[in-house]
């Protein structure tokens, strides 16, 4: 009989992460700089991990990328990581809302050498996406979770057919299957998943991770041409 394998703990999966880091994710000056920085500043420590923002930039040389928008900036370290993805003459559009972290994002941005391909946009999201017009080839969305319809909705309308689209923290350490927990958070998180499973603009699936920001998940979707009805032929006389 084989050996029963033992479930994760805290520090197991910590310990993982941390071997993943070392061994697959080169965390350069400018990207220890930008964590270090946004620390110093007192920013919530809520950005990506190292092995997901490999991830995300990975997922955007797989596709070519060469037009990103990000939903939520706050110091810059998964903008750095999606720019560095880039081909020439790419760019990455980033929203942020608090205008402090975007004085924070821009220095970092500068630092890492990819300044002059990323437009930091400040205002709230929802106000900001009108305005633009795309087409992108990728969207992360990692901002507030009350708005991920909003946010999806923009992503279909902005991003181009085979477009790839990202939305963060759906899992919330299991409390998204927990029927007796409805924080406004988990609502939209909620709400951000039924709508990629029913909105015809998308084909979805969704991963837990367990990283060094503890369980979580990401949410993958391919923006598609919606199915169109066929037209019945009429009988024949």
């Amino acid at each position: 009989m084989s050996t029963p394998t033992p479930g994760p703990t805290i520090d197991s999966w910590r310990a993982v992460d941390a071997y993943l880091t070392r061994t697959l994710v080169v965390q350069d000056d400018a990207l220890r700089a930008a964590l270090s920085d946004q620390d110093a500043a007192g920013l919530p420590s809520i950005e990506v991990a190292p092995v997901h923002a490999k991830l995300l930039h990975l997922l955007a040389r797989l596709i070519g990328a060469r037009s990103i928008l990000e939903i939520g900036t706050l110091g810059g370290y998964s903008t750095i990581w999606l720019a560095r993805a880039l081909p020439e003459g790419g760019r990455v559009t980033t929203i942020e809302a608090d205008p402090a972290n975007a004085v924070i994002a821009r220095r970092n941005l500068d630092r890492a050498g990819v300044g002059d391909r990323v437009d930091v946009l400040v205002g709230r999201a929802a106000d900001v996406l009108p305005g633009l017009t795309g087409p992108y080839d990728l969207v992360f969305i990692d901002a507030d979770k009350e708005s991920n319809t909003i946010y999806l909705d923009h992503a279909a309308r902005l991003g181009r057919i085979g477009a790839a689209v990202i939305v963060d923290n759906v899992v919330r350490s299991g409390l998204v299957a927990d029927p007796e927990v409805s924080s406004a958070q988990l609502k939209g998180v909620r709400r951000g998943l039924e709508m990629l499973r029913d909105d015809p603009r998308f084909d979805a699936t969704a991963v837990q991770t367990l990283d060094a920001k503890g369980w979580d998940g990401i949410a993958v979707a391919l923006r598609i041409e919606p199915a169109v009805p066929a037209v019945p032929t009429p009988p024949a006389h």
